[in-house]
């Protein structure tokens, strides 16, 4: 018995099931599954090794057929259903986006996505709702992140975007893996997904550069280069190099900054200080 990642909309979270040895379903197949709600369709994403213990996995009953596929992904119905959703949004001056509306597999259940900046009192919307499509309505709010993996698009770096072809679970993206990064100078806008928050790749490599910066010697510490006494003052992550300045009593009129390999020229001693061979230096004034 295999483990299965199944998404039920491209929107939506996804969920484990167990899959017999005799179905024989690959990634991309849309899947019959058994759901506390009845039988439901739903799309393999990826396979697991394992599951949480004690848990109790919903089975995989069998592969879906092309008419299966048609009575839930039936875009003009979807279509005439958004419509009437959007209509009846606007009439009663409610302030969300409707995104997408699925259709349950055994029907009797619509349930329509959207986002909104803040809480929406939707119960009038969901009467109206339950009167025209005479089905039980569920409303559920979404965020920007899931938005943009329904509708699609292109990042900055010309690319589909990574939540719509490999990212499944969103990860918590912060402030502190673009500084790591040193990206942070750029502006929020251009280390911004197409979703208005922080790009996901930045979680790519963040371990990474975290490890270039904890070989270099931190910010303010004092070392020595040919025996004058100067502070580091920046990180090259990629170069891994560090800038050092000399105060101006040493170097002139003026700070004298320094760019140096610290691996190839300092070595440590007991007193946090740091002593280097002679070496070339980029000067900047």
């Amino acid at each position: 018995m295999k483990i299965v990642q199944i998404q039920f909309s491209p929107w939506d979270k996804t969920y484990s099931f167990s899959l017999a040895d005799q179905i024989k379903a690959d990634i991309g197949d849309f899947v019959i599954v058994d759901t506390e709600l009845g039988e439901e369709l739903g799309k393999i994403v990826s396979f697991i090794f394992e599951a949480a213990k004690d848990q109790e996995l919903k089975a995989v009953l069998r592969l879906a057929s092309l008419e299966d596929a048609r009575s839930v992904y039936d875009e003009k119905r979807r279509q005439q259903a958004l419509n009437i959703c959007q209509e009846m949004i606007e009439r009663h001056n409610l302030h969300m986006k409707l995104v997408d509306v699925r259709f349950a597999f055994a029907g009797g259940r619509l349930t329509f996505a959207f986002v909104a900046d803040n809480r929406i009192d939707f119960r009038d919307l969901v009467k109206d709702l339950n009167a025209a499509f005479n089905l039980n309505i569920r409303l559920l709010q979404i965020g920007s992140r899931d938005e943009a993996r329904c509708s699609g698009d292109c990042g900055p770096c010309g690319l589909g975007l990574c939540c719509r072809s490999f990212v499944r679970d969103f990860a918590s993206i912060t402030s502190e893996m673009a500084e790591a990064q040193q990206v942070v100078h750029r502006g929020s806008e251009r280390i911004s997904g197409m979703c208005g928050r922080l790009m996901c790749c930045l979680s790519f490599e963040y371990e990474g550069y975290k490890h270039l910066a904890s070989v270099l010697p931190p910010i303010g510490t004092k070392i020595k280069v040919e025996g004058r006494s100067g502070t580091v003052i920046g990180h090259h992550l990629l170069k891994q190099t560090v800038d050092v300045r000399f105060p101006a009593e040493q170097s002139g009129e003026r700070d004298l900054i320094i760019q140096i390999d610290p691996k190839k020229q300092l070595s440590g001693n007991s007193d946090d200080s740091r002593s280097a061979k002679p070496a070339r230096f980029r000067r900047r004034r």
